[in-house]
Protein backbone atom coordinates (compact mmCIF):
# COMPACT_ATOMS: atom_id res chain seq x y z
CA UNK A 1 0.00 0.00 0.00
CA UNK A 2 1.68 3.55 -0.75
CA UNK A 3 2.07 5.75 1.46
CA UNK A 4 1.45 9.21 -0.39
CA UNK A 5 -1.11 10.79 -1.83
CA UNK A 6 -0.31 12.63 -5.47
CA UNK A 7 3.44 12.51 -4.20
CA UNK A 8 2.31 14.34 -0.79
CA UNK A 9 3.91 12.38 2.39
CA UNK A 10 3.96 13.54 6.22
CA UNK A 11 6.16 15.98 6.53
CA UNK A 12 4.91 17.58 2.91
CA UNK A 13 4.20 21.57 2.91
CA UNK A 14 2.07 23.95 1.86
CA UNK A 15 2.83 28.02 2.72
CA UNK A 16 1.22 30.60 1.49
CA UNK A 17 1.63 34.59 2.61
CA UNK A 18 -0.57 37.78 2.23
CA UNK A 19 -0.56 40.88 3.62
CA UNK A 20 -3.42 42.29 5.21
CA UNK A 21 -4.88 45.87 4.39
CA UNK A 22 -7.55 47.75 5.61
CA UNK A 23 -8.89 47.67 2.37
CA UNK A 24 -8.93 43.80 2.36
CA UNK A 25 -11.16 43.75 5.84
CA UNK A 26 -13.74 46.27 4.79
CA UNK A 27 -14.18 43.51 1.74
CA UNK A 28 -14.05 40.49 3.91
CA UNK A 29 -16.91 42.15 5.88
CA UNK A 30 -19.20 43.25 2.86
CA UNK A 31 -18.65 39.68 0.92
CA UNK A 32 -19.41 37.93 4.58
CA UNK A 33 -21.55 40.05 5.80
CA UNK A 34 -20.01 40.02 9.33
CA UNK A 35 -20.27 43.86 10.07
CA UNK A 36 -19.00 43.87 13.50
CA UNK A 37 -17.96 47.49 14.20
CA UNK A 38 -14.79 45.90 15.61
CA UNK A 39 -13.93 45.33 12.44
CA UNK A 40 -14.69 48.52 10.31
CA UNK A 41 -14.93 51.09 12.68
CA UNK A 42 -11.83 52.32 14.62
CA UNK A 43 -13.94 54.88 17.30
CA UNK A 44 -15.75 51.61 18.25
CA UNK A 45 -12.53 49.56 17.96
CA UNK A 46 -10.46 52.27 20.14
CA UNK A 47 -12.46 51.45 22.93
CA UNK A 48 -11.39 47.72 22.86
CA UNK A 49 -8.52 45.65 24.13
CA UNK A 50 -7.24 45.84 20.55
CA UNK A 51 -7.42 49.93 20.22
CA UNK A 52 -7.84 49.73 16.98
CA UNK A 53 -10.01 47.19 13.90
CA UNK A 54 -8.94 43.94 13.96
CA UNK A 55 -9.65 41.57 10.86
CA UNK A 56 -12.15 38.89 11.14
CA UNK A 57 -10.83 35.35 12.18
CA UNK A 58 -12.04 33.80 9.64
CA UNK A 59 -10.13 36.07 6.96
CA UNK A 60 -7.25 34.42 8.71
CA UNK A 61 -8.82 30.88 8.30
CA UNK A 62 -8.71 32.12 4.86
CA UNK A 63 -5.21 32.26 4.25
CA UNK A 64 -4.91 28.26 5.36
CA UNK A 65 -7.62 27.66 2.66
CA UNK A 66 -5.13 29.79 -0.11
CA UNK A 67 -2.26 27.49 0.91
CA UNK A 68 -4.47 24.35 0.77
CA UNK A 69 -6.12 25.41 -2.23
CA UNK A 70 -3.28 26.51 -4.41
CA UNK A 71 0.25 25.53 -2.77
CA UNK A 72 -0.56 21.87 -1.64
CA UNK A 73 -0.68 20.18 -4.55
CA UNK A 74 -1.05 22.38 -7.29
CA UNK A 75 -1.49 19.76 -10.42
CA UNK A 76 -4.49 18.28 -8.48
CA UNK A 77 -7.71 19.38 -7.53
CA UNK A 78 -7.44 19.68 -3.26
CA UNK A 79 -11.10 19.04 -1.53
CA UNK A 80 -11.03 20.80 1.87
CA UNK A 81 -13.11 18.53 4.42
CA UNK A 82 -12.48 19.67 7.46
CA UNK A 83 -10.95 22.41 9.66
CA UNK A 84 -10.27 22.95 13.58
CA UNK A 85 -8.84 26.51 14.78
CA UNK A 86 -8.00 27.81 17.56
CA UNK A 87 -7.81 31.66 17.20
CA UNK A 88 -4.55 32.78 19.51
CA UNK A 89 -4.03 36.32 18.68
CA UNK A 90 -5.52 39.35 16.53
CA UNK A 91 -4.75 40.63 13.18
CA UNK A 92 -4.42 44.45 11.90
CA UNK A 93 -4.18 46.25 9.01
CA UNK A 94 -0.70 46.08 7.75
CA UNK A 95 -0.08 42.91 9.01
CA UNK A 96 1.36 40.07 6.74
CA UNK A 97 0.31 36.47 7.75
CA UNK A 98 1.73 33.37 6.67
CA UNK A 99 -0.16 29.84 6.30
CA UNK A 100 1.83 27.10 7.06
CA UNK A 101 0.20 23.41 6.20
CA UNK A 102 2.01 20.19 7.07
CA UNK A 103 1.25 17.04 6.13
CA UNK A 104 0.67 14.50 9.45
CA UNK A 105 -1.08 11.40 8.30
CA UNK A 106 -2.02 10.04 4.68
CA UNK A 107 -4.77 7.71 3.67
CA UNK A 108 -3.65 6.90 0.46
CA UNK A 109 -6.32 4.22 0.32
CA UNK A 110 -9.00 7.32 0.68
CA UNK A 111 -6.72 10.17 -1.60
CA UNK A 112 -7.02 11.82 2.07
CA UNK A 113 -4.34 13.62 4.19
CA UNK A 114 -4.37 14.89 7.69
CA UNK A 115 -2.75 18.47 8.52
CA UNK A 116 -0.84 20.92 10.94
CA UNK A 117 -2.16 24.32 10.02
CA UNK A 118 -0.67 27.25 11.56
CA UNK A 119 -1.01 30.74 10.51
CA UNK A 120 1.90 33.27 12.12
CA UNK A 121 2.33 37.20 11.08
CA UNK A 122 5.12 38.71 10.10
CA UNK A 123 7.51 38.60 13.86
CA UNK A 124 6.31 34.97 14.22
CA UNK A 125 3.51 35.30 16.28
CA UNK A 126 1.06 32.55 16.08
CA UNK A 127 -2.07 34.27 15.67
CA UNK A 128 -4.49 30.53 14.70
CA UNK A 129 -3.89 27.05 15.24
CA UNK A 130 -5.35 23.86 13.76
CA UNK A 131 -5.88 20.67 11.83
CA UNK A 132 -7.55 20.39 8.78
CA UNK A 133 -8.26 17.09 6.37
CA UNK A 134 -8.47 17.25 2.51
CA UNK A 135 -8.80 14.79 -0.20
CA UNK A 136 -6.72 15.02 -2.97
CA UNK A 137 -7.71 13.81 -6.33
CA UNK A 138 -5.38 13.90 -10.18
CA UNK A 139 -6.66 16.61 -12.08
CA UNK A 140 -8.94 15.12 -14.89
Amino acid sequence: MADDVQGLVVGSQAVFSKAVTAEDILKFAEVSGDNNPLHSDATYAARTRFKQPIAHGMFGAGIISAALGTKLAPTSVVIYMAQNLQFRGPVMAGDTLTATCTVTKVDAERNRLSLDTVVTKQDGTEVIRGDAMVMVEALG
